[in-house]
């Protein structure tokens, strides 16, 4: 059964909603356009506001539906697995020939599940950074390597499944974003 909510689960996080937003406003293919990624800012900076807000909530729900359904009657470790194939699924899409997202939005589903209160501090960390330096990626990246630590300090004893599930998020998405890090570090990268 448990591996049944897996497959599920990673099926959900491989629906390219970016994709599917962006051909429903105009029929191209988001991957083709602006930075060619699938996710919430390529979104935004091709459509607007509100194209880039509903696939943020769309990618955000990928993560949320699949954790939510199992958070009462799985382990926290299971719970975690299941929100890691949703994850796993945007970052590596089978819809997509495994060409994916960075899995900011998707993680932001999980942890909105698994730890509120240590993801209501991370946005504010990364609302912060948006605000004073304009760059989506290093607030991204900022949120997600406070998250293990967040966790570590804010949930439960029994929840070491959760910083370890934040600490194997962390690492995936700094691996998603290593060209906006050269970017970052040679100051190439696009200002929101």
């Amino acid at each position: 059964m448990k591996s049944v909510f897996i497959f599920f689960s990673y099926l959900l996080g491989s629906i390219p909603m970016g994709v599917i937003i962006s051909s429903l406003i105009d029929g191209e293919d988001i991957r083709k356009v602006g930075s060619g990624n699938i996710g919430a800012t390529n979104v935004y900076r091709v459509h607007g506001k509100k194209a880039g807000i509903l696939t943020l909530i769309a990618d955000a729900l990928k993560g949320l539906l699949p954790t939510l359904a199992v958070l009462l009657g799985l382990s926290p470790a299971w719970v975690c697995t299941i929100g890691l194939a949703a994850f796993l699924g945007h970052l590596f899409p089978i819809f997509l020939q495994f060409k994916g997202g960075k899995g900011v939005a998707t993680a932001l589903g999980v942890f909105l599940v698994i730890a509120p209160l240590p993801l209501l501090i991370s946005i504010g960390v990364f609302v912060f950074l948006v605000y004073k330096f304009r760059y989506v990626s290093l607030a991204s990246l900022s949120a997600a390597a406070v998250m293990p630590l967040l966790i570590g300090l804010l949930s439960a004893p029994d929840k070491k499944a959760h910083i370890i599930f934040a600490f194997i998020i962390a690492l995936l998405i700094f691996f998603k974003h290593k060209e906006n890090i050269k970017r970052l570090l040679n100051g190439e990268e696009l200002k929101i």
